[in-house]
């Protein structure tokens, strides 16, 4: 098969587009065709640093394709059927493997495209606001990163229930773009404090919840910016600028939580999260909540694709071809 690897970490300029042998499933596997490849941050951070499992090595958390084998102790998937997986590596390929507790069935009249853009940012912002953010109808959500995958989607989620919606990004124009996924008032923390912007528009009180997928010193800011039994969840270091230090101290005073969230984990421990992407893949289908595919590269491509997403101009998902 024909899969964009590389042989050592680095920038984009690392990827090789060669053949490879297939992979093959185990015992307790299926193996699919892959048809699209959602680009997660993840992807990007894991080439760029993340531990090389084989040489020469596929990144890559996600991808929908279709079943062309199933394992021996396989049940519930069977050749032919449409499915969009997680794994640790992988996607970046013509081919890959995954155990069915990662793996769900796309619903019918639902693109592998947009499928494959569906488990990790959907799942994550889903229980970033509502599993661990605890968001209630009348509250207010923080969401940085606001294009980003799991911005877009938490922002519509956040609106669905009931919030009061804020977001961050870089530019107006992504804000302005924002607005019809719910957003009530966007922040451009280029030009802005987004913690003097959000006191100012909650009266002081600050955000009951907060998603941040950046890290580092925009973490430490969002902490200042919740309000009195806020709960700010934290996944990623999208920023590439970890925090060597966190100051919790002064959370203690105002009773607020602050939570570290992994969705594998969620996901490795119990069925709980696997039922609910498979019910977000039924609401995306049936048009009640919306993914965004900024650009689909080939996966030949697969270099110029990550260097499009370091670019920071991405709204939405990046999806590679096959």
């Amino acid at each position: 098969m024909k899969a964009a690897v590389y042989y050592e970490n680095g920038a984009p300029s690392v990827f090789r587009y060669e053949d490879v042998p297939d992979p093959t499933p185990g015992d307790d596997e299926i193996l699919i065709r892959v048809e699209a490849v959602s680009v997660e941050g993840g992807d990007t951070l894991n080439r760029l640093r993340g531990d090389l499992r084989t040489t020469p090595h596929i990144v890559g958390y996600q991808a929908a394709g279709t079943v062309v084998e199933v394992g021996s102790r396989v049940a519930d998937f069977e050749v032919g059927e449409r499915v969009v997986t997680l794994h640790s590596d992988g996607s970046h390929a013509e081919l890959r493997t995954a155990y069915p507790n990662f793996a769900w069935k796309i619903p019918e009249g639902l693109s592998s495209e947009v499928a494959a853009a569906v488990p990790t940012a959907f799942g994550t912002a889903h229980d970033s606001l509502f599993e661990f953010g605890r968001l209630a109808r009348g509250e207010t959500a923080l969401i940085h990163a606001g294009a980003s995958g799991v911005g877009i989607a938490a922002i519509q989620m956040a609106k669905r229930a009931g919030a009061t919606v804020l977001a961050t990004a870089s530019s107006n124009e992504r804000l302005e773009r924002l607005v019809e996924f719910g957003l009530d008032t966007g922040i451009n923390y280029v030009e802005e404090d987004f913690v003097v912007r959000v006191r100012e528009l909650t009266e002081g009180r600050g955000a009951d919840v907060i998603v941040d997928s950046v890290g580092g010193e925009n973490l430490q800011k969002s902490l200042r910016a919740l309000a009195y039994r806020g709960r700010c969840v934290s996944m990623g270091d999208a920023g590439r600028d970890s925090a060597d230090v966190l100051n919790i101290a002064p959370m203690r005073q105002n009773n607020q939580s602050f939570t570290r969230y992994f969705l594998g984990a969620e996901l490795f421990v119990g069925t709980r999260a696997y039922a609910q992407i498979a019910s977000i893949l039924d609401d995306v289908a049936a048009g009640e909540l919306r993914v965004v595919i900024d650009r689909a590269f080939p996966l030949s491509e697969a270099e110029e694709a990550h260097a499009y997403i370091e670019s920071r101009q991405v709204f939405g998902r990046v999806i590679l071809i096959p």
